[in-house]
């Protein structure tokens, strides 16, 4: 069993960064594709951004593109979501996802197969 323990939630004015960190426990991380997604009180999980077991791929909501970056340490088990110029409709609590096969459909809860916790992000001035 693969744990994934998220950190770096919090209260962010809007216009501000965070930047949200994932370790995974599993030795074979590095053969991992990951992802993040979060959910709004009241609304469905929701992709955010995925990125290949090498880091050489990246995937993005349009909601999010062009503020946020996600990136991935293979040496710490490490993978992060640096969140910038962020709105109030980015709060939501914000999960960690890994796919040990490395499927297609990365923007598909039903590819991963392990998430993390959560962890709440909330934007408010």
């Amino acid at each position: 069993q693969v744990q994934l323990v998220e950190s770096g939630g919090g209260l962010v004015q809007p216009g501000g960064s965070l930047r949200l960190s994932c370790v995974a426990s599993a030795s074979t991380f590095s053969s991992y594709a990951m992802g993040w997604f979060r959910q709004a009180p009241g609304k469905d999980r929701d992709f955010v951004a995925a990125i290949s077991w090498s880091g050489g791929n990246t995937f993005y909501a349009d909601s999010v593109k062009g503020r946020f970056i996600i990136s991935r340490d293979n040496a710490k088990n490490t993978v992060y979501l640096q969140m910038n110029s962020l709105k109030p409709e980015d709060t939501a609590v914000y999960y960690c996802t890994a796919d040990p096969r490395s499927s297609p459909d990365v923007r598909a809860e039903r590819t991963y197969m392990y998430w993390g916790q959560g962890t709440q992000i909330t934007v408010s001035s």
